[in-house]
C-alpha cells in the first residue's frame, strides 16, 4: 500500500497533467482547422485523469463518522 507522500506526489502529478491537457485542448480549439479527433481524445484523457484524482483524494481524506 502506498504511503501518504507517494499518494500526494501522484495527486500533484495528475493535477498538473490535467491542467496541461486543459491548456492543450484550449489551444487546439483556438485553431480554426483544429483536429477535432485529437480534441476529443484529450478530453477523454482529461476525464480519466479527473477520475484518478478523485479516487486519490478520497484515499487521502479520512472518513468522518457522523
Amino acid at each position: 500500500m502506498p504511503n501518504r507522500a507517494e499518494l500526494d506526489d501522484d495527486l500533484a502529478r495528475l493535477k498538473q497533467e490535467h491542467r496541461d491537457l486543459d491548456n492543450a485542448i484550449d489551444a487546439l480549439e483556438q485553431i480554426i482547422t483544429g483536429d477535432q479527433l485529437q480534441v476529443q481524445r484529450l478530453k477523454k484523457r482529461k476525464l480519466v485523469l479527473r477520475d484518478q484524482i478523485i479516487r486519490l483524494e478520497d484515499q487521502l481524506t479520512p472518513d468522518i463518522i457522523a
